[in-house]
């Protein structure tokens, strides 16, 4: 089986691997196992150093491995470079900070004596070879964010990778490789999905975490429940955009329109549903059209583009399938709505940036998550319906408030079902703060000390004189 890189802004494909087989999965699970035992007795100074090896050599390979990234997937190049800066950012927090976020923590005196024990402590442990399972979208840092806490803790790691960025897939395995760690503790499987579920069950890979789609994550965590193994999931996401009417207008229109279409608009945590309070609803909706509208749709390795191609032709024929769906029920499209219509973007994934207007709820795509550039927009009457729409989603992974009231800010911060409230700026991950979602955005969290901690044997001590 072939695993392949097509330019999604030309539909050529560049290039194509042959799959591991069955005696290299094996050997590389067992390199991982075996590099686990040497690598989790290493001191948090070592694994330190080995990271900041790692992120020095990604700042000398930035353009390089952009220009890889935007010919794989399709995401303009200024923000692959952009990217890249995240991941060595990560790695030199993780670097600077994992010794003292994994570090014993003692309960008060007081609260132990009962127990019998003259000293008590929570001691932080690795758990072995971790399986990640990893999404195309943003190929690079997804995989940062979950190796650098991970291999700070102790443990190694095996990354399953999206099948249509394998030159990106490979890098990272190499790029550990040259930064000094032992043989076995970072690699790439060169694999399919359906293999996903033998490596799970090797009872040598302790856990998994997985970023992708809803039917993915549920693949995974059936596996892994049956296995009794730990996973985290950070699966889809329809984040909504509210809009108050003491809200900065201006900037909110600047913000929703990258939030929309930041990465082509193929991100979980991109802004997807705006819902705008009906006193400033026209003022808003007439100028985040407009701006939509504006956006260059074009050659994402051409510096001035704004929105390059979707990763897949099936991503954009779902995404038409969204948006006619709503069509043809009622929705209005304010822009956008069909394929660009420039001859020299003919061969390649486009689609126009869409904003949708007049959603209701037996449309598609006020339940489903639109993996592409096209927003919707719902007016609302006050407040409490903003938070009802914006619930009104089987996911919950994010959401975004604009105002410059306190009391809608706490309201919005008691009542709105998602791992993030972002007050007057759009969604980020940054690696001081906790990531994940809740409902079928999926369970457990990622950076921060929180996510260090979710694969480590939080081991409690007790010990008597």
């Amino acid at each position: 089986m072939g695993i392949a890189t097509v330019n999604p802004a030309t539909g050529e494909t560049l290039r194509v691997y042959e799959a591991h087989g069955s005696e290299e999965v094996e050997r590389r699970i067992a390199a991982a196992h075996e590099a686990y035992r040497q690598y989790r007795t290493t001191s948090f100074a070592e694994r330190a150093r080995l990271l900041r090896a790692a992120a020095a050599l990604l700042d000398e390979d930035t353009e390089d491995i952009a220009h890889t990234m935007t010919v794989e997937m399709g995401k303009p190049i200024a923000a692959a470079r952009a990217e890249a800066a995240k991941c060595a950012k990560a790695m030199r927090w993780y670097a600077r900070n994992a010794e003292e976020l994994l570090t014993d923590e003692h309960p008060a005196e007081s609260d132990v004596q009962d127990s019998g024990a003259d000293v008590a402590r929570v001691h932080y442990r690795p758990l072995g070879p971790i399986l990640a399972v990893m999404p195309w979208n943003f190929p690079l840092w997804q995989v940062i964010r979950f190796a650098a806490p991970a291999l700070m803790a102790g443990n190694t790691g095996l990354l399953k990778h999206a099948s249509n960025v394998p030159q990106t897939a490979l890098y990272l395995g190499d790029l550990f490789r040259r930064s000094g760690y032992p043989e076995g503790c970072f690699q790439t499987l060169l694999i399919g999905s359906r293999d996903v579920e033998r490596v799970l069950r090797d009872p040598r890979v302790v856990a998994a975490t997985l970023t992708g789609s809803e039917p993915a994550g549920r693949a995974v965590a059936s596996v892994a429940g049956d296995e009794v193994k730990k996973t985290v999931l950070e699966l889809g996401g329809s984040d909504p955009f509210i809009v108050m009417p003491s809200a900065d207008i201006v900037g909110a229109v600047k913000t929703a329109v990258t939030a929309r279409v930041q990465n082509n608009g193929q991100s979980c945590i991109a802004a997807k549903r705006f819902i705008v309070h009906q006193d400033v609803y026209d003022d808003f909706s007439e100028r985040f059209t407009a701006a939509m509208n504006a956006l260059t749709v074009g050659d994402p390795l051409d510096e001035s583009t704004d929105v390059g191609p979707l990763a897949t032709e099936q991503g954009r024929t779902d995404l038409e399938a969204l948006v006619d769906d709503a069509v043809r029920r009622g929705a209005t499209a304010l822009c956008g709505g069909h394929r660009p219509e420039e001859p020299g973007l003919a061969n390649g994934w486009y689609y126009r940036p869409t904003v949708l207007a007049g959603i209701s709820p037996e449309m598609r795509i006020h339940q489903e998550e639109a993996f592409g550039p096209v927003a919707t927009v719902y007016p609302v009457r006050d407040i409490e319906e903003a938070v009802t729409v914006a619930n009104d989603s089987p996911f919950g992974l994010s959401s975004n408030v604009w105002t410059r009231s306190r009391e809608d800010v706490a309201f919005f911060v008691r009542d709105l079902e998602a791992g993030g409230v972002f007050v007057n700026g759009m969604t980020a991950s940054h690696p001081a703060l906790p990531f994940g979602g809740i409902k079928r955005s999926g369970y457990g969290r990622e950076l921060s000390g929180h996510g260090i901690r979710e694969f480590c044997n939080a081991t409690t001590v007790w010990q008597r004189a």
